[in-house]
């Protein structure tokens, strides 16, 4: 098994392999198997996932230890540097409903709906890299499964929406709840102002083959902030599927390799009861199979 990660060495950013703990970058390997064609960068590969996925495994025999970066060697980065298009569904989870006030919905009176966050200034990697929004008095955290598109979709059925998806990673919807609220106007929700701000859609640490991924449908989710634990849920529990969420999508606007769609988040965030980050808060978001993205709060900049 491997997994796709771009982390940072000797001030470069390296689209690598990432097997038994060990970084592999992409363009050794590539000399190496004599691939010569195979891009360097983790969001070249995926932008034509259906030629170059099928090459990888030719790679794994040259990932030797003696080859690899160790961790203590490399800074960990989001592993899509940058996604195209960040699509993110709202309220997707029946018990975050109920916890923002919507006990007992049903699917059939829901309707999906998106909203997105620009992907060269949101998207960060794990570490000290998120920054509070200005002005904000309510950040909160959202753990969230995300799907990596590696096909292009347009118009395409829900039997066959998850074979338009490449990878899944962890992804946190930090939220300024304040600046999402906009009681005076007309529509009373501000999502750029609530949702876009820059730093706060960290993805990572890497990208685990959708092939590997038995059931996105039966993950579990956790989330704590400074060790104490906020969200445990399971993908089981979302009110439109991940294949649902995609034909959906599609139907919208056309999905392309390296978009990457937020799925939801479940009960547990910080807005019911009013508990927010501060500045120096760590925030650890786990999913099932694919590993552990933890970030630490900065102040705005």
């Amino acid at each position: 098994m491997f997994a796709l990660a771009t982390v940072d060495y000797q001030g470069q950013a390296l689209g690598c392999l990432e097997v038994d703990g060990r970084y592999f970058p992409l363009s050794s390997l590539a000399k190496q198997a004599g691939l010569a064609d195979l891009p360097a960068s983790v969001i070249d590969l995926v932008a034509d996932w259906v030629t170059y996925g099928a090459q990888l495994p030719a790679l794994l025999p040259h990932c030797q230890p003696a080859n690899g970066l160790a961790p203590d060697q490399v800074r960990v980065l989001a592993p899509l540097l940058y996604p195209g298009k960040i699509l993110c569904a709202g309220a997707n989870y029946f018990d975050h409903l109920a916890e923002m006030g919507m006990p007992g919905a049903k699917k059939e009176e829901q309707r999906l709906f998106f909203f997105m966050k620009p992907p060269r200034n949101a998207v960060v990697g794990p570490g000290e890299t998120v920054h509070m929004p200005l002005g904000t008095k309510a950040f909160d955290w959202e753990i969230e499964l995300a799907a990596v598109i590696g096909k292009t979709a347009r118009n395409v059925s829900v039997e066959d929406a998850l074979s338009h998806v490449a990878f899944y990673t962890v992804a946190i919807d930090f939220s300024a709840r304040d600046h999402n609220r906009a009681p005076e106007t007309f529509y009373k929700l501000d999502w750029v102002a609530g949702k876009a701000n820059d730093t706060c859609c960290p993805l990572g640490p890497r990208l685990i083959p959708a092939s590997v991924v038995a059931d996105p449908q039966n993950l579990s989710l956790k989330l704590w902030v400074n060790g104490e634990l906020k969200q445990d849920g399971r993908s089981s529990d979302m009110i439109f599927s991940v294949a649902e969420q995609i034909a959906t999508a599609s139907r919208i606007m056309t999905l392309d390799p390296g978009d990457v769609l937020l799925t939801g988040t479940p009960a547990g965030v910080g807005s019911p009861k009013q508990t927010f980050l501060s500045v120096g808060d760590r925030v650890d978001a786990e999913i099932e199979g694919i590993g552990r993205l933890s970030v630490t709060v900065q102040a705005p900049r």
